[in-house]
């Protein structure tokens, strides 16, 4: 059983102190700024990313967080009003980070577009993370985008056709803390060869629309790790580091480790005891739970 700690946190439990917290961090290519202003963040997740500053050099920004320990980078940011994040002007400095400075870079690329599938190629990212949403309801009330379950799904094939390393997240509960197109999103990510699938979890943010929402319900969430496992049994389903907190993160450990999930991200006290009770070798990994590949 494998857990990570990436960071993009300060985090410890009883079980786990990690020993570098700037392991692994992200970088927001667009600062706070984003044109789709989705009702579940409002660019709030964007606050906690390094920022890359204008008229600075993605490479100097890699530098500088490496001389402090950084050894990987997720590259962000904030979305343009197709749905994609602005990644193209950045190419050349990503290739550079990876091959001068020899660390991971992975990017959350947004909505594909051919162009942008070439340049992450000519990157050499390590990886793509993108969120599948398959509610056309939820593209459009919550990301505000005029766009369908069908484009999400041309950025899969556009991947793979690029022979690119596909970390698809499914948000769980998106819809205003209710499960809707979570399934749809979960037929179209297994028709593709996918690295690692990560499922993240509805947490109401203070300073959004959604912020007077319960989570959603817990059987509901681990319906679907059942369900997950079963649809995609040959590919690692990692619980992502998006959740709600308390007793129901304690439970929805539990309930991952129960039904068969590969790994967690900044696991709940008690979660690495409980999986040992299972019969399960515990992982400690201080980076992204995307990086899968990079355990063996």
């Amino acid at each position: 059983m494998e857990f990570y700690a990436p960071g993009l946190k300060r985090w410890q439990t009883a079980e786990w102190r990690p020993e570098k917290h700037n392991r692994f961090l992200p970088i927001s290519v667009t600062g706070t700024a984003c044109a789709l202003q989705c009702d579940h963040c409002k660019t709030h997740v964007l606050e906690g990313m390094v920022t890359l500053q204008k008229d600075t050099d993605l490479f100097a920004t890699a530098q500088r967080l490496q001389a402090s320990g950084t050894e990987g980078l997720l590259v962000s940011g904030g979305s343009n009003r197709t749905g994609g994040v602005p990644l193209l002007p950045h190419v050349a400095a990503m290739r550079r980070v990876r091959e001068e400075l020899g660390m991971r870079v992975i990017v959350h690329s947004g909505v594909v577009s051919p162009r942008l599938a070439e340049g992450l190629v000519a990157a050499g990212v390590d990886g793509v993370m993108l969120d599948i949403i398959g509610a056309e309801e939820t593209i459009r009330e919550v990301y505000h985008l005029d766009l369908t379950p069908d484009d999400f799904e041309r950025s899969l094939a556009l991947l793979a056709e690029h022979g690119l390393r596909i970390i698809p997240h499914i948000v769980l509960g998106l819809h205003y803390a209710r499960l809707l197109g979570e399934w749809r999103a979960l037929e179209m990510i297994r028709r593709y060869p996918v690295s690692t699938l990560i499922l993240v979890v509805l947490t109401p943010l203070v300073g959004t629309p959604m912020s007077h929402l319960k989570p959603p319900p817990l059987e509901d969430v681990v319906e679907f790790f059942a369900t997950a496992r079963q649809a995609m049994p040959d590919t690692k389903v990692n619980l992502g580091c998006g959740r709600p907190m308390g007793k129901m993160k304690q439970e929805m450990d539990r309930a991952a480790i129960d039904h068969g999930l590969n790994g967690i991200a900044y696991p709940a006290d008690g979660a690495i005891e409980y999986a040992r009770q299972r019969g399960l070798e515990p992982a400690l990994y201080e980076y992204c739970c995307s990086l899968t590949w990079a355990n063996a």
